[in-house]
């Protein structure tokens, strides 16, 4: 992820309706707002024209400079900006790139750092509110002292209106606990690395690549069901006893991608009969006081997306993995599912959608929560 700087503009309709909505499709294509200035009130700058409202935001994005230009202008569009020649005019929003971590990017189509920000002191007042202590990388000086000198003596007058940050009408900061679960190659661990990152959680991902048994088994399953299945429930039940019990004062809320019942939910469909029987009294007795999480998010996946998914992702000892085993657990999932009344469950089929390439498929899953 890349820490952005992006400077924001409006001067014609309602003004703070536009700058909303700007943050709202940057949330939505470009990646997540961190902070978001104070708005100022400032003459046009070159033209005649209704005074400006501008803000600057602090955003995080996996958006190369080059993509991250052709969002800006695509919400600049859609929201009916039309540039036109013979200079400066008035404009329902302007979006500038103000910084992209420490790039330095020089090219006809874009410049970074914005090569006349430290010259507007309506966008260097806002990105002092927010960044007063970085460094800019041309003058070797921190924006607070950069605003002190600024040439620009315009009047930009500090509103007491604030702008919205998507991210706070999203419900995930009222659960203190949620797991995300799944088939195998359904997206469980990246989804939680997702939200980890944006929402402040603190994650709780299974340790399953340090498991000696589970290349054996998927090549002699029978033989090596019963270890693998003890392996993974003594280890999993000495993470979340761990981490569960370990909170973060600096996280708002946790987020596991597996559950305690996904060691039954597993060892039935791998198990003989008379073992599953013990091995669900060893569970019992084991998690009879682990705490329940607030919300099961069952991520629902068609069996070829799964297969695809596995063979994409290129682990050897998941080659042996067949379609009829992952029905099972899909199955076996289900099964639970219906059985837990005292489980808040949301079921979100992602079959169609890819919320690691496409942030919109992201938001989509996350609203759902």
């Amino acid at each position: 992820m890349h820490t952005i700087y992006l400077s924001l503009g409006s001067n014609q309709g309602n003004t703070y309706e536009s700058l909303n909505k700007a943050i709202q499709l940057l949330f939505a294509q470009v990646g997540t707002v961190i902070k978001i200035s104070p708005v100022y009130q400032s003459p046009a700058l070159g033209f005649e024209g209704p005074d400006f409202h501008n803000c600057v935001i602090r955003m995080q994005t996996n958006l190369t400079p080059k993509k991250l230009l052709k969002s800006t202008l695509a919400i600049e569009m859609a929201m009916g900006r039309v540039r036109e020649e013979g200079g400066y005019q008035s404009r329902p929003i302007d979006i500038d790139i103000l910084l992209y971590d420490d790039v330095i990017v020089e090219s006809p189509e874009l410049t970074i750092p914005h090569p006349r920000m430290c010259e507007r002191r309506f966008v260097l007042q806002p990105l002092a509110d927010i960044a007063g202590e970085l460094i800019d990388p041309a003058f070797a000086k921190a924006y607070s002292e950069l605003l002190e000198v600024c040439p620009d003596q315009s009047i930009v007058a500090k509103q007491p209106k604030w702008l919205k940050n998507p991210k706070d009408s999203m419900s995930l900061g009222s659960h203190n606990y949620i797991v995300i679960e799944g088939n195998i190659g359904a997206g469980k661990t990246s989804l939680v690395e997702m939200i980890s990152q944006e929402f402040n959680a603190k994650p709780i991902l299974e340790r399953f690549k340090d498991n000696p048994f589970l290349p054996k088994f998927y090549k002699e399953p029978d033989r090596y069901a019963f270890p693998l299945e003890m392996s993974f429930l003594a280890d999993r039940y000495q993470q979340l006893l761990d981490d569960i019990g370990q909170y973060d004062l600096f996280k708002d809320f946790m987020i596991a991608d597996y559950d305690r019942y996904k060691s039954l939910i597993f060892s039935q469909v791998t198990l003989q009969e008379e073992e599953y029987v013990l091995y669900k009294r060893l569970h019992e007795m084991m998690y009879r006081d682990m705490p329940q999480p607030d919300l099961y998010v069952y991520l629902y996946q068609n069996t070829e997306r799964l297969l695809k998914n596995i063979k994409k992702r290129g682990r050897s000892y998941e080659k042996e993995i067949k379609a009829e085993y992952l029905e099972k657990i899909n199955q076996g999932y289900l099964d639970f599912i219906k059985s837990q009344h005292q489980l808040n469950v949301k079921i979100i089929d992602i079959s169609d959608l890819d919320f690691v390439k496409n942030r919109e498929d992201y938001l989509k899953i996350v609203s759902e929560f």
